[in-house]
């Protein structure tokens, strides 16, 4: 049995939870998310807490209850704090401008990158190789952020790209190790 699927989400205050016709919507200071429960598992909402439960004992249903129940707490985390992930741009010339809602990068090719910034995220421009994306939804956020990483990966080599912030880049010795 899952035991992510037996934990009890705590309600902050401020934050509302609903259930209707296996949607649940969670409503908090910072917006609001909806989410389609699978039909194997069971939202039991009581006063400032939210559990979630397996129908039946089945390890599909056990499997969907710990889904939904990281899901449900990713929900309620979300609309009180927000998520956020910092970038970083490693290299000479390698940089980021924010202006608006879009994106101008600067990673080494003859054109700068210019990427949309989607309505419900907020991009901040901390210096110019490093820039902090934040919403309300973690999965669209690290999707967001992935895809402006995805413009130059970090390389093993010098470390040369964009890169996560804290993230670790293995190096490589390069061509006088062969020696």
């Amino acid at each position: 049995m899952s035991r992510i699927g037996n934990r009890k989400i705590a309600i902050p205050n401020g934050v509302s939870v609903g259930l209707e016709n296996n949607v649940l919507t969670v409503k908090g200071p910072k917006g609001t998310l909806t989410q389609n429960i699978n039909n194997l598992v069971d939202v039991v909402i009581t006063d400032q807490t939210l559990e979630t439960k397996a129908k039946n004992s089945t390890p599909e249903a056990n499997v969907c209850a710990g889904t939904m129940n990281a899901l449900i707490n990713n929900m309620v985390i979300g609309v009180s704090e927000g998520f956020s992930k910092g970038l970083e741009a490693v290299g000479v010339g390698y940089r980021f401008q924010v202006s608006g809602n879009k994106i101008n990068i600067s990673a080494g090719f003859s054109h700068p990158v210019v990427i949309n910034v989607p309505a419900e995220m907020k991009v901040e421009q901390v210096s110019n190789t490093e820039i902090t994306i934040s919403g309300i939804d973690k999965q669209k956020v690290a999707e967001f952020a992935a895809n402006i990483r995805k413009v130059r990966e970090p390389e093993p080599y010098k470390g040369k790209g964009i890169r996560y912030k804290g993230e670790y880049v293995r190096r490589k010795e390069g061509k006088k190790a062969a020696k």
